[in-house]
């Protein structure tokens, strides 16, 4: 009797203890729209095993690439009521909640990568960071999506006359759109997950975004001619729901913002690194790739862009921008 006692009891402790630790275990669902050879992938992976390993299996991070989990206003959505736990998308796509977000996106804000980055992970990139706590989310952080070069199937770009007529995919930046109508071309706002086929049947001839998705979208299928016009600098935002993240505990949370940090970081270097490679890698696909891009031209060109963005949204961040890159 004593050793079914002592039996059930032992039995009874070992059951709570595994109860206690499976509620002591959090996932977190994490989604992206690139395909699993992007970078944004190598950026998630990152996260995952660091996240796993720092938190000694406390916290799991679960990865949906491609977009399995929607669109990006789909997932900026689902993580804000909670349905997702972390997101990463262009910043673009969170101008319709902070519209003067949008200045990061500003044809030719940004110079330089360098810039960007000081200005992003500086005062005035993180002030907007903090917005996003507006909003039910926690930022983590600005990684990169890369400049943005435009792509078609009738010829080389060198000055803005070679973008006229041009029936030109756009994603849901207001800038963008009004860019590429004061360069003369047709802009249609279409989801990057219908793009290819939208490309390849001639429901449009262009489109633009950074060298790493062109080739991880493999755009090179449906595209002729590539030209570096590095027209916007494109940042990623990732965002967790701010409820899930005041969740974890206080060392957890800690480790979620530094690995954030560290992927960020992780993920501009590779977006460097491999920049030239990926670029060989099109060219090898077929693409003809034309550096010869007249920027001075396309710049006046689409200063009302910037003068319609003022008119909308003041200069306020504008001004801190050019402040915090001229330090």
């Amino acid at each position: 009797m004593k050793q079914t006692l002592k039996a059930a009891l032992i039995g009874s402790v070992m059951a709570l203890t595994a109860t206690t630790a499976s509620l002591a275990e959090t996932t977190l669902k994490f989604a992206h729209a690139a395909p699993e050879t992007d970078l944004q992938q190598d950026l998630a992976t990152f996260f995952q095993e660091q996240v796993a390993e720092r938190t000694g299996g406390e916290v799991k991070v679960q990865i949906f690439p491609q977009g399995q989990l929607g669109n990006d206003a789909a997932m900026i959505d689902g993580t804000r009521s909670g349905i997702i736990d972390i997101t990463m998308v262009g910043l673009n796509n969170f101008s319709g909640l902070m519209p003067e977000s949008a200045a990061f996106t500003l044809p030719f804000m940004f110079p330089t990568r360098e810039t960007a980055y000081k200005v992003l992970d500086g005062e005035v990139g993180q002030s907007v960071l903090a917005q996003f706590e507006e909003h039910g989310l926690k930022g983590l952080g600005f990684p990169e999506n890369g400049y943005r070069n435009m792509t078609n199937n009738k010829g080389p770009i060198k000055t803005p006359a070679d973008v006229e007529g041009l029936q030109m995919r756009v994603n849901n930046s207001k800038a963008l759109n009004d860019m590429f109508a004061a360069l003369g071309a047709n802009p249609q706002q279409i989801p990057v997950a219908e793009l290819y086929t939208a490309l390849e049947t001639g429901v449009v001839d262009s489109q633009d975004h950074p060298i790493g998705v062109t080739l991880s979208f493999k755009f090179y299928e449906v595209q002729k001619y590539l030209s570096l016009t590095n027209h916007s600098y494109s940042p990623l935002a990732v965002a967790m729901n701010l409820n899930k993240f005041n969740g974890l505990t206080e060392e957890q949370q800690k480790i979620v913002l530094e690995v954030a940090s560290e992927a960020v970081d992780m993920q501009r270097e590779l977006s460097i690194a491999k920049e030239d490679e990926m670029i060989a890698a099109l060219e090898a696909e077929g693409m003809e790739v034309n550096r010869d891009v007249d920027g001075a031209a396309f710049q006046a060109k689409v200063k009302p862009v910037w003068e319609a963005f003022i008119a909308d949204n003041g200069d306020t961040l504008i001004k801190a921008i050019e402040a915090a890159s001229a330090n």
